[in-house]
């Protein structure tokens, strides 16, 4: 099956929620007194350590197993898209290949589904099949409830209330950083992949400027 009849496919129905059933209680973050933040408590605020599932069937804690002490990069898709997700699905591949075997080594990628009760583990993982995506790159599902408490804590909720509505509005970025650095930024999904990869390493420490000129050469 290609990726444009597969697309097509899951917009007709979806497979079954059990996996979702097995999930346990999101975990609250604990709030932190005023003088007394370190960067770790500052991330276990900023951070919702809610339960996920990974395409292959894992449950994880978003915080404690996925991001803890790991450079990463994170962006939100959804299966059934028709717009621009395929596409920045395989431009990301692209960046994928530009890490090389750092990705799932000292580099992780995550891409979170917007609809959580259509994107079930066994989507995710037929769409991570269809577009041959490499090791280290893990497609993740949830609650609805606990997707968009992580949608908004990673900062891809907008203040217009009506756009924010939009599933679309909030796929075509892609959140990177060093989380025991507390460095973050964020860049467009369909950006040149050298560039993406540039300005992760450029966030490591020791790490250079991107040289845009020479890259584009």
């Amino acid at each position: 099956m290609n990726k444009r009849n597969f697309i097509k496919n899951l917009t007709t129905g979806s497979l079954g929620m059990a996996a979702l059933a097995a999930l346990p209680a999101s975990a609250k973050s604990k709030q932190v007194k005023p003088g007394k933040a370190t960067p770790v408590s500052r991330s276990k605020a900023l951070f919702p350590n809610v339960p996920l599932i990974t395409h292959e069937g894992k449950i994880v804690k978003f915080y404690d197993d996925l991001i803890k002490n790991k450079t990463v990069m994170i962006n939100f898709m959804y299966a059934g898209c028709m717009d621009i997700c395929p596409g920045m699905t395989a431009n990301l591949k692209k960046v994928h290949k530009e890490f090389g075997d750092r990705v799932g080594r000292d580099i992780f990628m995550y891409s979170i589904t917007l609809e959580p009760e259509h994107d079930t583990q066994q989507v995710l993982q037929s769409y991570a099949h269809v577009f041959k995506t490499g090791p280290g790159w893990t497609f993740l599902t949830g609650t609805k409830s606990d997707i968009e408490a992580l949608r908004r804590s990673l900062g891809f909720a907008l203040s217009d209330p009506k756009l924010d509505k939009d599933k679309t509005q909030h796929t075509g970025v892609v959140k990177y950083g060093i989380e025991n650095l507390e460095r973050w930024g964020t860049c467009p999904a369909l950006g040149d992949p050298k560039y993406i990869a540039q300005y992760l390493y450029w966030m490591e420490p020791n790490g250079l400027r991107p040289n845009l000129t020479e890259m584009a050469g």
